[in-house]
């Protein structure tokens, strides 16, 4: 039995009534943890690939690729849910294609209810046709506004701020934080740090970190994924970050008794108390070997302490996956509905790398109404016996 098994058997939950789809997809949502070159399109990908002369994909058919992602990332290892982003970061060499890519970004998470979006990638992956560093970051965020406009045509609201990462086994880590540092009012919300945890903890990039917080940097750092308790008690305590990218192995510093009494150590109480946010994105996690079913996954055992849990995809492509999807594989695993989806979503928005008055304001006139309108579109589909205890 894990932990997360013991702590649900402990508390159980609320009876399960599904929330359609669509009702679902109108929620507006928070997304904190995305990254640009796991979500693109299989179309953009293919049509990309023909006009740089990338031979070598492993099928050209939009569906089929999809679907290959898909199988690739199912493996139960992070490095090898890695290696699928080398056909993506292979089209993704001009400004012309970053510009359309995230474009498309932004379009597909408005039309699937985000309203607020951090979207990150590493700069240092998309030099190979001649770019520089600064030319890609303004062609991502270039994309990002046409993705705004097109949105708000369409009758959607979306605003998306990019996160720059640096990669954990490169050498650049210091060069990719003064970047972040000097397009942080162009459009950069924050700085993180990614690529495989085992063998290159994220303190060998110290001097990046401590650029950052001498500049007054928003930070966001991967831990807690592939590796444990140590890679989160660095990224906090040395890296200074303010969110945790995934940070499920946090569940390896809390102990519940047969009793169901919970006791978290010192790092998980940190964590907790310094609402440090943790970017958990369940339907990766499966795939990496982070988690090992849904039902089982220490999501809502965190959300149930009073961590300051939010939802995320990763990577949409090859994951497979939308947030209107994680949300219901959640609903179904733990019975949730609109209440805490929205504690999800407002979680998101108290740890987005925004100005306060910006982040009181999307709760307040967005979220908030956003989700009392879902809450009374979903009693007309809960059993008319069930109709008092919702």
């Amino acid at each position: 039995m894990t932990l997360s098994d013991k702590y649900t058997d402990a508390l159980p939950h609320s009876p399960a009534h599904p929330l359609p789809e669509d009702l679902v997809r109108q929620a507006p949502k928070v997304l904190l943890h995305d990254h640009l070159d796991g979500g693109l399109r299989p179309r953009t990908v293919v049509e990309l690939a023909q006009e740089a002369g990338y031979d070598a994909l492993p099928t050209t058919v939009p569906a089929a690729l999809g679907e290959w992602f898909r199988d690739a990332a199912d493996s139960g290892s992070l490095e090898r849910y890695l290696e699928t982003f080398a056909h993506t970061c292979a089209v993704m060499q001009t400004a012309p294609a970053l510009f359309r890519i995230a474009a498309e970004c932004a379009e597909d998470l408005a039309a699937d209810g985000v309203v607020y979006a951090e979207v990150r990638f590493a700069p240092e992956q998309h030099l190979a046709a001649g770019l520089t560093l600064d030319e890609v970051v303004d062609a991502v965020n270039a994309g990002f506004r046409e993705g705004e406009r097109r949105a708000a045509a369409a009758g959607r609201r979306i605003l998306v701020s990019t996160l720059l990462c640096a990669m954990r086994h490169a050498d650049r880590a210091l060069e990719i934080a003064e970047l972040a540092v000097a397009h942080r009012d162009r459009g950069v919300a924050g700085f993180d740090i990614a690529g495989g945890e085992i063998g290159n903890p994220a303190s060998r990039h110290a001097a990046a970190f401590d650029h950052l917080r001498s500049e007054g940097a928003r930070v966001t750092v991967h831990a807690g994924e592939a590796v444990g308790m140590e890679s989160i008690r660095e990224a906090v305590l040395r890296c200074g970050a303010h969110r945790i990218g995934h940070g499920v192995r946090i569940t390896d510093d809390i102990e519940i008794a047969a009793d169901g009494s919970v006791r978290l150590g010192r790092l998980a109480s940190y964590v907790r108390d310094m609402r440090i946010a943790l970017e958990v994105c369940p339907t990766s996690n499966l795939q990496t070997g982070a988690a090992t079913s849904y039902p089982g996954h220490p999501i809502d055992l965190l959300r149930r302490l009073g961590f300051r849990v939010c939802l995320n995809t990763d990577n949409r492509l090859v994951s497979g996956t939308t947030m209107t999807q994680e949300f219901q594989h959640l609903a179904t695993a733990f019975g949730y509905g609109p209440a805490e989806l929205e504690e999800f979503t407002v979680n998101a928005a108290k740890a987005a790398f925004l100005p306060f008055d910006e982040r009181t304001a999307l709760v307040d006139e967005v979220i908030r109404p956003g989700y009392a309108r879902l809450r009374s579109r979903s009693l007309g589909h809960v059993p008319v016996r069930d109709a008092a205890a919702a």
